[in-house]
């Protein structure tokens, strides 16, 4: 049996209107010709760009995109909660309903909303798949916190797939990560006041946790609300996972991550999205601080 934890998401503050369940989205996606990915250097939208969901702040992970071409961004299924911040079991935790718009945004903080550099519409939440499925798996229901929005198509122009400062995914991490291991993550909540030398961290993994579906790690500077979605990569580059906890026992100040590859592997299975796939980041992963 999984060890309790007392544990916080990360989202920011500001949600209060109750959402029923949702099934997927019917409505038909806007048609996205795949063009070649913006420069990384000046694209808008990237992992670590800050997403506004109805006054709550979170952080970009990655990129992903589907056999038609059309590109999704992920951040933290708990971003569009309706709850707690202690609320962390997604089997029965209120969330906004698919299709609620989202904002993606560069310099928001406690004294400025920061710049609009596009939009898109949630259209998967492993929240609401697993109340829809009636999941019963605890560990599932604890850790699968990963959320899909999709980039309205007069944006997608505006993408790249590249972690900043760090470069990659190189791909996605089948294998977890062992106590001891590195990790790095890239984002600026708006907690943090635009200091953006704080954007990029370092940190070391505590191992896994849930049976895989999580590792709970320590970061400098460790996630605050506002980083809830995250990209976490392992040492080689490769795409780990989200951030999506802060824990306040029995690791105080650790950070817990949401294993990438089981989230993604039941959003193939639940999201109705025909090849659901991470997309490689453009730029080498260069793990240079």
């Amino acid at each position: 049996m999984r060890t309790p934890t007392k544990v916080l998401t990360l989202a920011a503050a500001g949600l209060v209107a109750a959402a029923a369940t949702s099934a997927p989205a019917t409505a038909a996606p806007e048609k996205q010709a795949r063009v070649a990915w913006a420069p990384a250097a000046s694209a808008a939208i990237h992992p670590g760009v800050q997403m506004y969901t109805e006054g709550a702040q979170c952080t970009a992970n990655f990129v992903y995109t589907d056999t038609a071409g059309t590109t999704y961004v992920g951040y933290a299924a708990h971003c569009a909660g309706t709850g707690e911040a202690t609320d962390t079991n997604g089997c029965d935790a209120g969330s906004l309903p698919l299709g609620t718009k989202v904002d993606f945004v560069e310099g928001g903080s406690l004294v400025s909303e920061g710049t609009r550099v596009g939009g898109g519409t949630l259209v998967y939440s492993s929240w609401l798949a697993m109340q829809r499925a009636g999941e019963t798996d605890e560990n599932a229901c604890a850790y699968n916190d990963l959320a899909l929005v999709r980039v309205d198509a007069a944006d997608a122009d505006k993408v790249n797939p590249s972690v900043p400062f760090w470069g990659g995914p190189v791909a996605l991490n089948m294998s977890g990560t062992a106590a001891g291991d590195t990790v790095y993550s890239y984002g600026n909540s708006s907690l943090r006041a635009g200091i953006e030398q704080l954007s990029p961290k370092q940190g070391t993994s505590l191992g896994t946790e849930g049976e895989g579906w999580s590792h709970p790690v320590y970061t400098v500077t460790p996630g605050v609300p506002g980083d809830s979605g995250s990209a976490f990569l392992d040492a080689d580059g490769n795409a780990l996972g989200t951030l999506s906890t802060l824990a306040l026992a029995p690791l105080a100040g650790s950070n817990g991550v949401g294993d990438l590859a089981h989230e993604l592997a039941y959003a193939q299975a639940t999201s109705g999205i025909a090849g659901l796939r991470l997309v490689p980041g453009t730029e080498p992963f260069s793990p240079i601080l």
